[in-house]
């Protein structure tokens, strides 16, 4: 744990992780010993943050949306609500702050968990505030103005939450602590979202959003009881050395990675195809005349359970393979569970299939995320790891967020089936890449860094 005297005038030295690319001897080897994982409190406390990242999303977004639809805003109004996800994408402006510079308030909790206790309740106020506004056609500044604090102050929760994962496991222990992750952060989706517009029903809009605040002192609870990782070592710098620790560094540091333009360009197309797929999913079921209760039974009920099945054998496969033959095999699957659309597109109304197509697209996607997400992460140099896998992160939504918004004129254009044929096909780059890269890094591979 770092000391608070002194701290703001020094600055890790960066160490790169002995195992930050996708193919080297700890990624593809099965540790001797074992630990049982479900009784690691860290775990826990992952479950717990991750339930605490996942509870602000939908308040900033499809709960928020709703809220303003009944409060009689135009479509034209809400539609800018989509602009509060920038934060979400822009994080890593301003994560090398978070992962230099020492929280101003509980420095004795540590680097990431004193950052976590500076945000969380304030977070947690904004939200509260967010709650008690009263927007209206005329009136919705206010509402705007803290659902963008939220959102940022979200954004910012997740830098650290991210950065404190990275640090605290091993990388052979991040499968099972990305699939707990994945669980909380899933079940606070649920929570923010249906349960969060259940409660408005009868308790009205301020209620919801209290609720929902108070949910997050669970996260706030697993930082006073989580432990800090290790800091990396400090040394005293210059306000110029600061300044370069801090913004260039941690940038130059993954520049000097071999074929780093390679892992970037992977990174940004390996959810393309998902990323096609998943904006037009409620405009095809509408299109083949499913309804809102037969898709609120199997794509939000039976899908949630898939996924998160998904991500718990995501993490057992990263256990027992390795990242890099786990990415491997799960982004073929999720590539190929494409296919069920097509097949859906074929039958029409076919309630069976609907379930089999949810269950097969959600826990492929599950276990992809965990292998990815794990990856990610065994990329970033724990002396720059908040910044570093916010600017990975960002980019590996890049193409949802851009190339995404393009899919309703493809489906409109080639059709259901050939759409999502077109979708499928959309992750065969990515997968070459990935196949390009272990090629060249093959497991084993001593070196990782750029001897040019």
């Amino acid at each position: 744990m770092e000391p608070a005297s002194g701290a703001d005038l020094t600055l890790p030295i960066a160490r790169p992780l002995g195992l930050c690319y996708l193919a080297t001897p700890m990624f593809d080897t099965v540790p001797a010993t074992r630990t049982a994982w479900w009784r690691d409190r860290r775990y826990l406390v992952l479950l717990a943050l991750g339930f605490a990242s996942g509870i602000p999303l939908p308040l900033t977004a499809a709960t928020l949306r709703r809220w303003l639809s009944e409060e009689g805003l135009s479509v034209e109004v809400i539609g800018l609500t989509a602009s509060l996800g920038l934060a979400y994408t822009l994080k890593f402006l301003w994560a090398p702050a978070l992962d230099q510079v020492p929280p101003p308030l509980f420095r004795w909790l540590g680097r990431r968990r004193g950052w976590l206790a500076c945000i969380q309740p304030v977070l947690i106020a904004s939200i509260l505030a967010l709650g008690l506004t009263s927007p209206g056609p005329e009136s919705y500044a206010a509402t705007f103005a803290l659902a963008g604090l939220v959102a940022f102050l979200s954004a910012s929760q997740d830098v650290v939450v991210d950065a404190y994962r990275i640090d605290l496991l091993e990388e052979r222990e991040q499968g099972y602590g990305l699939a707990l992750y994945v669980w909380g952060y899933r079940g606070a989706l649920l929570a923010a979202g249906a349960g969060a517009l259940a409660v408005t029903e009868w308790g009205g809009w301020a209620l919801g959003y209290g609720i929902c605040a108070g949910l997050l002192g669970i996260g706030l609870l697993a930082v006073l009881l989580g432990s800090e990782p290790p800091s990396p070592e400090r040394l005293a710098m210059t306000p110029a050395e600061r300044v370069r620790a801090a913004l260039v560094d941690p940038f130059l540091d993954f520049m000097g990675r071999r074929h780093w333009l390679a892992i970037l360009l992977f990174v940004v197309l390996f959810k393309l195809g998902e990323a096609l797929a998943g904006v037009m999913t409620q405009p095809f079921y509408a299109a083949l005349g499913f309804t809102r209760l037969e898709l609120a039974a199997i794509n939000n009920v039976f899908g949630l359970l898939a996924i998160l099945a998904g991500a718990l054998a995501g993490g057992w496969l990263i256990r027992r393979l390795g990242i890099a033959r786990a990415l491997v095999l799960t982004g073929f699957g999720q590539m190929l569970s494409n296919l069920m659309y097509v097949a859906v597109a074929q039958s029409g109304h076919d309630i069976p299939l609907l379930w089999a197509q949810v269950g097969i697209e959600n826990f492929t996607d599950g276990m992809a995320d965990s292998a990815f997400l794990a990856y990610l992460s065994g990329l970033t140099n724990r002396a720059f790891s908040a910044t570093q896998y916010a600017l990975l992160s960002s980019l590996a939504a890049f193409a949802s967020r851009t190339i995404g918004s393009a899919s309703g004129y493809l489906a409109g254009w080639m059709g259901w089936t050939g759409f999502f044929l077109m979708t499928t096909l959309a992750a065969l780059p990515a997968m070459a890449i990935m196949l390009w890269l272990l090629r060249r890094l093959p497991p084993g591979t001593a070196s990782v860094r750029s001897t040019a």
